[in-house]
């Protein structure tokens, strides 16, 4: 079957373009329908850098090089929130797993911990010697690991910033580190084109995937957490089993660097934003590409699924946040991520 292409209008000149790649007869009779852009904001006057979802799907964060950052309400004729303080370019946002705080990470070497509402209440505290590439706040909330251009990974207590320790290991930039879902492991991606595995409890290297043959910008863990994905200026994203340490799969679907990637929270699906302007949809459990959505004007910087998966929100140099419906997987995630039923479905899967 020939892929399918829907035009969409955007706002402000030009289209959207989702473009269907050719699926199984099975395939296509499970897709319920393709994404569709839903809501477009504008509000940056540089290129986004970051966008993520609040909890509840009410407000959507995103950062820039503008040195703002922007909470946007997802409930129509709501106004949105910009937050000044940083004094440089937001490289980072990520809301806390109860969505009470926002945290941000900056070129001015501080991350910010902000209350997301009118009075946009901010208490910031110098994390490294360098710019603040990555912020990510562990799964009950408490603690925070920061990785910097200084070339270390911190982690932080989030009640009163306290500093915990420090990682030390990577010999250039440090673009990204997320903890595991369980909290026990912290993953880093580097320019020295390595991502290490850390064990957070004896704060130890328990190894480092040297295969990248390029600078390495972002990394996630799959939601059961036995798997990690990673994206690279060598245009590639490859999925790595964590615990035989062994490459399980490796896309080469972009035609220019791959800037960051996002699980669904189904484990079965993988978003990846490029600078060949291009969202990717990868289907994990058949090792294909599903979708490839063009809206943004230049690259495309930086894309999350929501907390349940409905929806994703993408940033572009474009200076343009846009948030698009799924509705490629119609299931709802709400119950499946209380129950973690899928963890081991999907890990099967991802190892047949």
């Amino acid at each position: 079957r020939a892929p399918a292409d829907r035009a969409l209008p955007r706002h402000g000149g030009g289209i959207c373009i989702v473009q269907r790649s050719p699926v199984t007869l099975a395939r296509a009779l499970a897709i319920q329908e393709d994404p569709s852009l839903e809501r477009h904001f504008k509000g940056h006057r540089d290129a986004v850098t970051s966008v993520d979802f609040s909890l509840n799907k009410k407000q959507l964060a995103s950062g820039s090089m503008d040195s703002c950052l922007m909470i946007w309400s997802m409930r129509p004729q709501m106004r949105a929130y910009r937050f000044v303080g940083h004094k440089d370019a937001v490289m980072c946002v990520q809301f806390s797993p109860s969505g009470h705080l926002v945290a941000s990470g900056s070129r001015d070497k501080t991350v910010r911990l902000w209350v997301p509402s009118v009075k946009g209440e901010s208490t910031v505290f110098k994390a490294h010697t360098a710019t603040v590439r990555s912020v990510h706040f562990s799964s009950d909330g408490q603690s925070l690991v920061t990785a910097s251009d200084d070339k270390t990974v911190k982690v932080w207590t989030v009640h009163r910033q306290k500093f915990l320790f420090s990682l030390s290991q990577h010999i250039n930039w440090v673009r990204c580190a997320k903890f595991s879902p369980d909290g026990r492991l912290i993953a880093s991606a580097s320019d020295d084109k390595t991502i290490k595995l850390w064990d957070k409890t004896s704060r130890e290297c328990i190894h480092s995937f040297c295969e990248h043959g390029g600078f390495v910008n972002h990394v996630d863990f799959h939601p059961s957490g036995t798997c990690i994905a990673a994206a690279s200026t060598d245009n590639t994203v490859k999925v790595w089993d964590v615990r035989m340490n062994r490459l399980l799969q490796h896309y080469q679907v972009h035609s220019a660097v791959v800037n960051c990637l996002s699980f669904h929270p189904s484990g079965n699906y993988l978003i990846t934003a490029s600078n060949d302007s291009t969202l990717k949809i990868l289907d994990l459990l058949e090792g294909r590409l599903l979708y490839t959505l063009h809206g943004h004007q230049g690259p495309s910087t930086c894309v999350a699924f929501s907390r349940t998966g409905n929806f994703f929100a993408s940033g572009g140099s474009d200076e343009q946040v846009m948030v698009w419906k799924t509705n490629f997987d119609a299931a709802d995630y709400g119950d499946v991520l209380k129950t973690q039923k899928y963890a081991t479905n999907v890990t099967g899967s991802l190892h047949n």
